[in-house]
């Protein structure tokens, strides 16, 4: 028969479950740091998107990094401007951060099981989201 677990075996498996969310919290937070205080509208401190180079067309990700630094200073009206996608991207990690913090806290694991319909309605919305900003109708999505 195994022992019992004590305060300490179920403090030490909290700490290791909450080892990772709070890593990818530091990571997260350091890219944030790095581009809040480096301004990418700024010419030279970030490459340019290859396909905005070699092709004139806006990728999903294009204005992105100008989406993070007015995030970073509390603009959120210039952060939608610069790329609405990435922006509500910003709140759904959020949420589904502290969904896997609460869950680390618990000692259970994250488990987001999306159906195959889920994923590919967000390339979806990714496909459409790029197409429109490079139409002229589009112009108000594109940064």
């Amino acid at each position: 028969m195994p022992a019992p677990q004590g305060h300490g075996s179920v403090l030490k498996r909290r700490t290791g479950w909450l080892a990772t969310p709070l890593g990818i919290l530091a990571a997260v937070a350091g890219a944030f740091a790095y581009v809040g205080t480096v301004d990418p509208n700024e010419s030279g401190h970030y490459p340019v998107c290859p396909l905005l180079e070699l092709t004139g067309v806006l990728c999903p990700g294009c204005g992105g990094l100008r989406s993070a630094h007015a995030f970073i200073h509390g603009d959120l009206g210039a952060a939608l401007e610069a790329n609405a996608i990435a922006t509500v991207g910003y709140f759904l990690f959020a949420a589904v951060w502290v969904l896997w913090l609460v869950r680390a806290w618990r000692g259970q694991p994250l488990r987001i099981g999306l159906a195959p319909v889920w994923w590919w309605g967000v390339g979806a919305v990714l496909l459409i989201f790029t197409v429109v900003r490079n139409l002229p109708f589009g112009s108000a999505l594109a940064p």
